[in-house]
């Protein structure tokens, strides 16, 4: 059976040449500008076969080419063989390198199409910029490929419910009072929501358009003196929901329609967008007489803080989470010391039974990473039914996986030794570790960023020579998606804001090392900024570990720990042990206590 991928380039390229279009660009992106997308969006993977959720494709008469980052490189050698896509390996400082390419590809009088629903106006804004100097043209409004692919999955139609009280913790009223309240500070008028989870954490809802993100397809738009108005499929809510809504002043319109509503915005009226966070094709329709203000989503950052209700769910989930954790990890334990046959996909369906078995839990929280040996150096490796590994009692097992609960989101990592490892094993794994402590005991000032802490996670693998391709932690959601921001951990790329840790924002913990062929580490926790000491030099913040499994000491060799790591790390278990034991018994806890004994 031939190759599909080249076919459908070559009915691109021909679309092209009747519409005079020189290049085409297909990020991987929707009209929300989401991480993770729905069918109906995922352009980007039908046209290049390349699945994983970063990347973007550019198309001419005789080239193709793929950018995507480590984590991905040899995922798109295997999906992009065969079909004519070039690899173009994207540093983790060079994010817009593909403009360049663009900028120095196309001349006077050539155009480059991007699909108005699938381009940020601050991107769009950048080309244009980038071109200026070239004579070559940006044209939005083309969606070559929606124009050849003839049996697109329709937009999704899932229901949309309301996050209960208990869990939201602050109402829907309050919550956009607080909104307004940011609005007036920036003089607005009006202010358009199009990313998901913002409008999901400001109306409490919750859906499932996109796989494992509990959000659903919609635009908000605030008026600072008036109602709302929530633009979204109205077969997702029930009269009850309606009238639920209305209570708030939040009106319903058709998904549609929202163009059409910003072109009623009048003279005088001030409109404060993300133009990060909004299409371009929408952004068009905003009448030039009104005036725009681009900034950050408040929302944004308001989600981001989480309040002492939310955080105290959250500990509730991550105790839950755990407990489902122990129980699949001796389960896994107990059946491959029975010689039965077990593979990936078999961690994988292990981990789903047991989560599903706790109070609260709606969902995983993005697809479980399960890679034995060499599958854990590919840090977004999935198993399939065509593809994956037989476990085997030796070496390293990489299991990065979360839920999604009523009351949290939750994503961990740990690393399983399933019997022998080598030295080299254990040596990377705990350089690893010291990272992870160094960063989760780290005290710093108020105002400090992700990208000044990163080095401390690296720096005990820089010592031996190592180093990783991925940022060390992501913001979390709260029972929303499991990567938010602002806030990230990673080195700092020139020409982006850097966002300070606040108390209340949870971030990821998570360095890693990955020997393509050989074995792949990462240890990940979630942890919590909270307010540490006060002195003379002003205000300190801390990290408060949420995460709640054990580490596999199988898979360490404690004698690289220092007197301070093997400390933070029995300290760490015993907290673990106490949080967990009410909910476990038998064999499980049994498995509990020998992995939490003091080192």
């Amino acid at each position: 059976m031939s190759h599909p991928i080249p076919s459908r380039l070559a009915l691109l390229r021909e679309a092209m040449r009747r519409h005079g279009v020189d290049a085409c660009l297909i990020p991987s992106a929707d009209p929300h500008m989401s991480e993770y997308l729905p069918d109906h969006w995922q352009a980007r993977a039908w046209l290049s076969g390349f699945t994983g959720s970063a990347g973007l494709l550019i198309v001419t008469p005789d080239q193709a080419g793929l950018w995507t980052d480590s984590r991905y490189f040899a995922q798109a050698e295997r999906q992009l063989a065969g079909t004519g896509i070039e690899l173009m390996r994207q540093r983790p400082s060079q994010a817009s390198e593909h403009l360049e390419w663009l900028r120095q590809h196309l001349g006077d009088g050539q155009t480059l199409a991007v699909a108005g629903d699938s381009l940020p106006l601050a991107t769009r804004e950048l080309i244009d910029r980038r071109f200026a100097s070239t004579g070559a043209r940006l044209r939005t409004d083309l969606d070559l490929p929606g124009a050849i692919w003839t049996d697109r999955p329709p937009l999704p139609v899932a229901p949309v419910v309301e996050h209960p009280i208990r869990y939201a913790c602050i109402t829907r009223a309050d919550k956009l009072a607080r909104l307004r309240t940011a609005m007036r500070k920036h003089g607005a008028s009006h202010h358009l929501v199009s990313s998901l989870d913002d409008i999901a954490w400001l109306t409490n809802l919750r859906g499932s358009d996109v796989e494992c993100n509990p959000v659903f397809l919609a635009h908000l738009l605030v008026a600072a003196d008036g109602p709302a108005t929530l633009f979204v499929d109205r077969r997702k809510l029930t009269d009850t929901l309606v009238a639920a809504l209305a209570a708030d002043d939040v009106r319903i319109a058709n998904y549609a329609t929202i163009a059409d509503a910003l072109g009623e915005l009048r003279a005088g009226d001030t409109l404060l967008l993300d133009a990060h966070r909004v299409a371009s094709v929408i952004a068009d329709a905003i009448p030039p007489a009104v005036r725009r203000v681009e900034a950050a989503n408040p929302s944004t950052l308001l989600k981001a803080r989480k309040s002492a209700g939310e955080l105290d769910h959250v500990r509730e989930a991550m105790r839950r989470d755990g407990a489902a954790l122990v129980r699949a990890f001796r389960r896994l334990e107990e059946r491959l010391a029975a010689g039965m046959t077990q593979t990936e996909l078999d961690v994988e369906a292990l981990l789903r039974e047991e989560r599903s078995s706790q109070p609260d839990f709606i969902g995983e929280s993005f697809a479980t990473i399960a890679g034995y040996q060499a599958n854990g150096a590919l840090p977004h490796y999935r198993a399939t039914p065509e593809s994956h590994s037989t476990l085997k009692p030796l070496g390293l097992l990489l299991v990065d996986s979360g839920g999604q609960y009523l009351g949290g989101t939750t994503d961990v990592t740990r690393v399983l030794g399933l019997g022998p490892t080598t030295a080299e094993q254990r040596r990377d794994s705990t350089l690893v570790m010291k990272g992870l402590i160094a960063l989760s005991r780290a005290r710093f000032p108020k105002g400090a960023s992700g990208p000044q802490l990163d080095a401390l996670a690296r720096a005990p693998l820089w010592a031996s020579g190592l180093d990783y391709g991925h940022g060390t932690g992501h913001g979390v959601g709260y029972f929303l998606n499991v990567h938010e921001g602002p806030q990230s951990i990673r080195p700092p790329v020139p020409g982006t804001a850097l966002h300070a840790l606040e108390p209340g924002m949870i971030t990821s913990i998570e360095p890693g090392v990955y020997k393509p062929d050989r074995h792949g580490i990462r240890h990940e926790n979630l942890a919590v900024v909270v307010e540490a000491d006060q002195t003379e030099f002003g205000e300190f913040f801390a990290f408060e570990t949420l995460t709640l499994c054990p580490f596999d000491r199988r898979a360490l060799e404690p004698g690289l720990l220092n007197p301070e790591e093997r400390a933070w790390l029995d300290d760490y278990h015993a907290k673990v042990r106490a949080a967990l034991s009410p909910l476990l018994e038998g064999a499980d806890l049994v498995w509990l206590e020998r992995h939490c004994a003091p080192l």
